[in-house]
């Protein structure tokens, strides 16, 4: 701007202030008395916002703050220090598959942005509680299953036994033993009884077999043969079993007779 528009712009800011602020006037005093006072307060406000505030929080020295767990509190500790932060074991617990000591939680979560002289909380393993194997012997597998589940563990494997002395479907024993203390979380397997084992057997399947291997596997099985009827079938070679008696996987009692149905020429 040249000298010449400064002057004009002085000129007319004069005229502007001698036409609605009249020298002497109350009302020039008053835009003066306030209006000064408060273009100073924002004027101030803005150098504490942009300037000071800044460097009181160090805003410019905030940084990512890393993921510590699954690492050990003993090897964090002079990773903090070079940081700058400090850090507070807010709890501790147990953790299957964690050793003891070992991260595993933090606030603030890996990736918050953080100043120098936080403080991190920490999450702490206790390592894995180890609990005592309930005793469930004598119990049906569903109340076994609840007493496992109660004291921390898990269903395994079922096996099956045949006892004439033992209720059927309860348990006979589970391994590891009652008694015996394993990591929480860990699988109970389970010997059931299933039954006496001279009282039943299942049918098996002889449709489509030569009578004489059907009859062989109906007495292996500890069953006769009973009826044996005959049906023209040109589908099948003379002397093939059509029909049996009993389905399939029916359970028998040992020596049930079973009726077939065998095609003739």
């Amino acid at each position: 701007m040249d000298s010449f528009s400064f002057s004009k712009v002085a000129t007319q800011s004069t005229a502007f202030l001698g036409k609605y602020l009249p020298p002497g006037s109350r009302r020039r005093r008053l835009t003066f008395a306030i209006g000064i006072p408060i273009l100073a307060f924002l004027v101030f406000l803005c150098i504490i916002d942009s300037i000071v505030m800044p460097i009181v929080t160090r805003q410019h020295s905030a940084f990512v703050l890393p993921d510590f767990t699954k690492q050990k509190i003993v090897d964090v500790d002079s990773k903090l220090e070079e940081l700058h932060l400090g850090y507070q074991i807010s709890a501790e617990e147990y953790s299957p598959g964690e050793e003891k000591g070992t991260i595993i939680g933090q606030f603030p979560i890996a990736g918050t942005k953080v100043k120098p002289g936080r403080v991190i909380k920490f999450v702490i393993s206790i390592g894995t509680k180890i609990v005592s194997i309930p005793m469930v012997a004598g119990k049906s597998v569903r109340q076994a299953t609840l007493d496992l589940e109660t004291a921390g563990l898990k269903l395994g494997e079922i096996a099956w036994a045949v006892s004439d002395t033992i209720p059927e479907k309860v348990v006979v024993f589970s391994y590891p033993a009652a008694g015996v203390e394993v990591p929480m979380g860990s699988a109970v397997n389970l010997m059931v009884n299933r039954g006496r084992a001279t009282d039943y057997v299942f049918m098996p399947k002889v449709i489509g077999m030569a009578l004489a291997d059907a009859k062989r596997v109906i007495e292996d099985k500890g069953l006769k043969v009973g009826l044996v009827s005959y049906r023209t079938n040109e589908n099948y070679l003379p002397e093939t079993v059509l029909e049996q008696s009993e389905p399939e996987g029916t359970e028998l009692t040992l020596g049930t007779e079973i009726d077939l149905v065998v095609s003739e020429s």
